[in-house]
């Protein structure tokens, strides 16, 4: 399936194939880790990758926006790779970039890499988090936040054998107080779920919400079947 529905906190939620993820109630869209201008960043370095994530990144952005048309988007931080990202976005991105932002109520949150996100590219910038009726927004989960928590930062990946074989990719990690979720830039790599820095956060167990082959596949039991 290309959509999951997923429930935290009271609130029904969806989590899209992109990484994403819907609240249908409060026409919400939920996204982390964008890493716009990764690849510009990492060339400057003397890394080449080829320079096209943030092209590719917005694509997939709009056609999940165009898949569930919300009115407000929510950004869970690292939107950009380092704080000089969005002087390196190409024309065509950062008109694209602003189109998004005057359509939708727009909200950037900081994260580590942005910790002040450009104010002239449109959107409200918040600078910790937000509470918006039973769910709490921010970059970085915080073991003990109350329950409700949606957050980024950990990049979370899983590998899983099953009877199709093995599958890898991006997940969401969940719990009855919080998801985790995937990073949505083209570049943005991943961390292992079982990594303490993420198991951590989850000491009763955790389900993982695969994304893989075009679609996401549920893992609830996940310190018996993950890999």
């Amino acid at each position: 399936m290309v959509a999951l529905a997923l429930a935290l906190n009271g609130a029904e939620l969806v989590a899209d194939v992109s990484g994403g993820l819907f609240w249908p109630a409060d026409g919400s869209f939920v996204l982390a880790d964008l890493h716009l201008e990764k690849g510009s960043s990492f060339a400057r370095w003397g890394t080449l990758l080829p320079p096209y994530d943030s092209r590719a990144s917005l694509d997939a952005l709009e056609a999940a926006l165009d898949r569930h048309r919300p009115r407000r988007v929510i950004c869970l931080g690292d939107s950009f790779h380092d704080g000089d990202g969005a002087d390196r976005l190409g024309r065509a991105e950062r008109l694209r970039l602003g189109e998004l932002t005057r359509h939708y109520d727009w909200i950037w949150i900081a994260g580590n890499h942005d910790p002040a996100p450009p104010k002239d590219i449109g959107g409200q910038v918040i600078a910790d988090a937000v509470t918006i009726g039973p769910l709490t927004f921010r970059h970085c989960a915080e073991p003990a936040s109350a329950a409700g928590e949606l957050s980024g930062h950990y990049h979370p990946k899983a590998s899983v054998r099953g009877r199709a074989g093995r599958l890898n990719g991006r997940c969401f990690v969940s719990d009855r107080r919080r998801i985790i979720l995937p990073a949505f830039g083209a570049y943005a790599g991943g961390l292992d779920v079982r990594d303490p820095a993420i198991s951590g956060l989850f000491p009763e167990g955790f389900a993982v919400h695969l994304i893989a082959r075009g679609r996401i596949v549920t893992i609830a039991d996940s310190y018996a079947t993950i890999e």
